[in-house]
């Protein structure tokens, strides 16, 4: 909310006068720079001049050259490969990259992904015991099974070989497998590699099995090329940090999605008339990325797979338009369950400073976007939420989003004693639970969270790179800050504070429903036009002659031809 979150602006450092010397840019973006770790010459050249020889040989990647070895073996035999993956994007474009890998190279292989709501995340031991029993004599998981330590010994005891490939935290045991796969393990330069780069790294190392050199053919060249693209979709949709060898294949894979020749893709990009387009990071996190989900929110991913994997293209048309409908489908559920669950949180009082967690639950909610609703729900009150659907099976199934500094998975482990089973990570969790035991619940966790987050935690921090004054915004030096991109986790959008800005126009209203707002300020001799999404509350509270700080993203305006400098809002405080 506007005025609630407490800006952090960070401090001038003595070298950045230096690189901005050294680059011939401004201090705006030399300062920009220095606070995401880049404090010289040659590192700047790095990240403002990204190659695709900067991304690390597959070799060095834990597990991946033994895996590839018995892969390749595995695909000279002819025996039956199943591909194990998850049902979001990170997930999917794994599946797609190894399947069309081992297709190029003549494999028998398959892929299997689980049902959200019916098996939920990662291996079950039905579906494993069912891919055994159908003739699997290989099982290759992708974003997922890194604690599957029952199914790899199901697996081990039929006598199948189970290749984990994962990117999620590590437990402390790990399954017996044939061999894994995961960056956070050994040496590896970038523990933080996505599911999907993940398996294009095994791709290129099975490519160079099944060949037998260092150096891969043209064909399986061109194949890691286009892989790229799918490596960024779930590079970008996984929120991963878009630094190192993950800004690599984020820039190189959306360059190649303009033009790509994949087939399901192009649909992808037709049906939200991206075709032919600039794509950014916005694009795959906001467009793209919520399509292909959308199909395992509110059914099964099957066909969202198929699409990036094996769909002839007259299929590939319908499936993308059935991704556009669901996707519209699921933004319908999604907003009736946030009125629902804001209007609890009112008649409840959840939204009392008193109240350090807001936790709520429906018997008609769809559990396959409590989770985007809990993280609503966090972003208009600050506040962790959980999120319970009870519905289908009798039994309670809820999703939870935190704040920095209060471990959601840690919060539900001292509250287990109402649930029926748990997991996740610090800032996100899921659970079952009795609808019995729902009420104690809440209560349970309710504590917890008065005696583990102060009033400090509750107030977001928003950071922002430096203090800026509007006549610095010359077109030069915005295009300069546009060109750090793609924008996302470890590289956000360079914001500043504007002090003591005028509005000089009346704000307006502008969007669906009015939700944004339109105004323009000036600073001594210079004004621009400012924009503030999901904000258009701020129409009723700013006049013409109001005086504000201001926390936004410079960026060009680009419409129907013409080009514009104007500031993104992020926040706003009364001067």
């Amino acid at each position: 909310m506007p005025g609630l979150r407490e800006w952090q602006v960070a401090s001038v450092e003595a070298g950045t006068a230096e690189l901005a010397e050294k680059l011939k840019t401004s201090h705006l973006v030399a300062q920009t720079l220095y606070n995401r770790g880049v404090r010289d010459l040659e590192q700047a050249q790095v990240f403002l001049n990204p190659k695709l020889s900067y991304l690390h040989d597959p070799e060095m990647l834990h597990g991946a050259a033994e895996a590839a070895q018995k892969i390749a073996a595995m695909v000279a035999s002819g025996g039956k490969i199943v591909i194990y993956g998850d049902y979001d994007v990170d997930g999917m474009t794994a599946v797609s990259i190894l399947h069309a890998c081992l297709k190029l190279l003549g494999a028998n292989v398959s892929y299997y992904v689980p049902h959200r709501i019916e098996e939920g995340y990662g291996l079950n031991s039905q579906a494993v015991e069912k891919l055994i029993a159908d003739g699997a004599k290989m099982i290759i998981t992708v974003d997922c099974g890194i604690n599957a330590i029952d199914e790899a010994n199901i697996a081990r005891r039929a006598g199948v070989e189970m290749i984990i490939t994962d990117h999620h935290g590590l437990g402390d045991t790990l399954p017996e497998a044939s061999s894994i796969v995961h960056p956070a393990m050994g040496d590896y330069p970038n523990p933080h590699l996505c599911g999907a780069g993940v398996a294009m790294k095994l791709a290129w190392q099975i490519a160079r099995a099944c060949g037998g050199e260092r150096r891969v053919d043209e064909r399986m060249r061109n194949f890691l090329l286009d892989a790229t693209c799918m490596a960024a979709l779930g590079t970008i949709a996984d929120v991963v940090p878009l630094t190192g060898e993950n800004r690599v294949l984020a820039i190189f894979g959306l360059k190649g999605l303009q033009g790509t020749k994949h087939t399901g893709l192009k649909a992808l990009l037709a049906s939200a008339d991206l075709d032919n387009k600039q794509l950014d990071a916005y694009h795959v996190g906001f467009v793209l990325g919520p399509r292909l989900n959308a199909c395992g929110r509110m059914g099964h991913a099957g066909l969202a797979v198929e699409l990036l994997t094996e769909a002839p293209r007259e299929k590939c048309d319908q499936i993308a338009e059935h991704l556009k409908e669901q996707n519209a489908q699921r933004q319908k559920v999604e907003r009736e369950i946030l009125e629902q669950a804001l209007e609890e949180v009112r008649r409840q009082g959840l939204d009392d400073p008193s109240h350090k967690i807001i936790t709520l639950w429906g018997d008609d909610w769809h559990g396959g976007v409590i989770g985007i609703v809990a993280s609503r729900i966090v972003d208009q009150f600050g506040k962790p939420a959980i999120l319970i659907a009870n519905n289908g099976d009798g039994l309670g199934h809820g999703s939870g989003r935190s704040i920095p500094g209060f471990d959601m998975r840690a919060a539900l482990e001292a509250c287990g004693s109402h649930l029926l089973s748990f997991g996740g990570h610090a800032m996100a969790g899921g659970l079952r639970i009795e609808p019995t035991k729902l009420e104690a619940f809440a209560e349970a966790i309710g504590r917890y969270a008065l005696d583990n987050i102060n009033d400090k935690q509750l107030a977001l921090p928003l950071t922002l790179d430096a203090h800026a004054t509007l006549a610095e915004l010359t077109p030069l030096v915005v295009n300069q800050l546009e060109s750090l991109s793609p924008f996302g986790q470890g590289n956000p959008p360079p914001r500043f504070m504007f002090r003591g800005c005028e509005v000089m126009t009346p704000p307006k209203r502008m969007g669906r429903g009015g939700r944004a707002v339109q105004f323009f300020v000036g600073q001594d001799k210079s004004s621009v036009r400012v924009v503030g999404f999901s904000m258009g509350d701020l129409a009723d509270s700013l006049q013409v002659g109001s005086r504000i700080d201001l926390a936004a993203q410079p960026a060009v305006n680009r419409f129907n031809g013409n080009t514009s400098l104007q500031l993104v809002l992020a926040d706003v405080q009364f001067s």
